[in-house]
């Protein structure tokens, strides 16, 4: 059989990866709605990593044992699921108080976080550039939350955390993705969040009361689960440069989940100042492009 062409592949890629963004929508769905019927936060964060965490036993376990729990790095999968887990609680939290559509703009600051964290994590270079879109993009998320305005909502503060922690999770991820298989950083991932939350997930421990609080009930670990598989396979498929701008799609899943489920229609100051969030985002992935080219050229020419 011959093998599959590049760009089959490609477009595979990009399909699982617009799975992934749909299903992370779902989760913050399942966990709004959840919160809005009278669970606890933690009772909601703790359900959707339980779920998460019995359907990566049950898929992976039986197949693969040890394998599965075998990791090079206790340290950074500990730490990268705390990280998880603290934007889990910052997210699920700030999302009763504010409209999908706010949070998921707010989200869209993660490249410009992680391209100021890399410097002393990474110990990569940004330079004026990369720096001036990184402010043009704060600016743009200023022009959405509205600072010092009766439009401003503190639970926003809790999405800058949310992206803060998510920002150090993917720093720590490119760090252990060359030591564990993705089967072991999502047992990880699940696992240290489960394991966390045991201790405070059942006091006033509240069960669903309808067929729709039910589904989210048992939906949200599942969502869970298939947006972690669905990324990991597409970047296996594709490189992160080709996937990257399509992350962008998710705020029109949000945006449609926030109207139409939860009747809170996107406010003027998103159609102005998400653009602004997504263009600097988009600069920066060009210009890591752009430079990553120049240096194997460098290297090319040497050679």
């Amino acid at each position: 059989m011959p093998a599959p062409r590049i760009e089959d592949r490609r477009l595979r890629a990009i399909s699982l990866a617009l799975l992934s963004y749909f299903m992370f929508t779902v989760i913050d769905t399942c966990a709004k709605w959840l919160m809005a019927a009278g669970l606890p936060p933690t009772e909601a964060v703790f359900v959707r990593y339980a779920g998460h965490f019995i359907l990566v036993a049950l898929l992976f376990l039986p197949r693969h044992g040890r394998e599965v729990v075998r990791t090079r790095s206790w340290k950074l999968e500990l730490a990268r699921g705390l990280c998880l887990l603290g934007s889990t609680v910052c997210n699920f939290i700030a999302i009763t108080y504010i409209p999908l559509t706010t949070t998921s703009a707010i989200g869209f600051t993660m490249p410009l976080v992680i391209c100021a964290l890399s410097i002393p994590m990474l110990g990569e270079t940004v330079g004026w550039r990369r720096w001036l879109a990184i402010g043009v993009g704060f600016v743009g998320v200023m022009i959405i939350i509205q600072p010092g305005t009766e439009a401003f909502e503190p639970a926003v503060l809790l999405s800058f955390g949310a992206v803060g922690f998510t920002a150090f999770y993917m720093l720590l991820t490119r760090k252990v993705a060359g030591l564990d298989s993705a089967r072991t950083q999502q047992f990880y991932a699940a696992g240290v969040a489960t394991v966390c939350l045991l201790p405070v997930a059942f006091g006033g421990w509240v069960w669903p009361q309808d067929l729709a609080t039910w589904l989210c009930f048992f939906g949200i670990g599942a969502a869970a689960l298939i947006s972690h598989l669905a990324i990991s396979v597409a970047h296996r498929l594709a490189p992160a440069s080709t996937l990257a701008p399509f992350g962008y799609i998710q705020i029109i899943f949000m945006t449609a989940s926030s109207w139409f489920i939860f009747d809170q229609p996107p406010t003027v100051w998103i159609f102005v100042g998400a653009p602004i969030v997504i263009g600097s985002g988009l600069y920066i992935w060009l210009r890591e492009r752009q430079l990553a080219k120049s240096v194997v050229t460098d290297v090319t020419s040497r050679d």
